[in-house]
């Protein structure tokens, strides 16, 4: 055992918290990332969806939920609150849908992270999400799309870009195929880029 090599492990831990409001399938990839001993841990993860399929596939790997409303979130102490508690470093966005508060990117600068279904600032904004943004990427005849992982500002989808990944559109793609090339990615690629964020932006 090293001693040494554990305590700067210990020392330098990031926690992080997930916003959801989905299946999860992101959320628990994170998750199973970023176990304790690593660089990081999921210490809790938000949903604003009773119900949601992330709730439970926190709850089978013992992490903290915390469930909230649209009051909760803007006009509440409620979430910043559980967020000091579990004394988080870095908030990761995992198919969370509603605009994060000015007061919540103002206690995170630079340490809010989101990913978006497609090749930002292509396909972004309120109300793309999920198969809705593939749906207008066949339709526009894109020959390409991919995902975009970027710091999270006041507005919908325009903090700066961080990484991105492209795969091609078919000729004969559907919503749900190019869905699955995107989920790909998504699985591929998510956690080893909040990893370098975390890397990047010691506490």
């Amino acid at each position: 055992m090293n001693l040494v090599h554990d305590y700067l492990i210990f020392l330098n831990m990031n926690n992080i918290a997930v916003f959801a409001s989905g299946s999860g399938t992101n959320a628990e990839n994170l998750i199973r990332f970023f176990r304790p001993g690593t660089i990081a841990d999921v210490k809790l993860v938000l949903c604003n969806k009773p119900g949601a399929g992330v709730l439970e596939r926190a709850r089978n790997l013992d992490v903290e939920t915390v469930l909230f409303d649209r009051e909760e979130l803007y006009h509440s102490d409620r979430v910043m609150d559980k967020l000091k508690e579990y004394e988080i470093d870095l908030v990761v966005l995992a198919g969370f849908l509603w605009l994060v508060p000015e007061k919540l990117v103002r206690a995170f600068p630079g340490a809010i992270v989101n990913i978006h279904p497609a090749l930002l600032p292509k396909y972004g904004g309120k109300g793309m999400y999920g198969n809705r943004v593939h749906q207008a990427v066949i339709e526009n005849g894109e020959k390409e799309s991919g995902i975009t992982i970027h710091y999270v500002n006041e507005k919908y989808d325009e903090g700066n870009i961080i990484f991105q990944a492209k795969c091609p559109v078919a000729e004969n793609e559907t919503p749900e195929s190019l869905a699955k090339k995107i989920h790909a990615l998504e699985y591929e690629h998510f956690p080893r880029v909040v990893r370098e964020v975390v890397n990047n932006n010691p506490h």
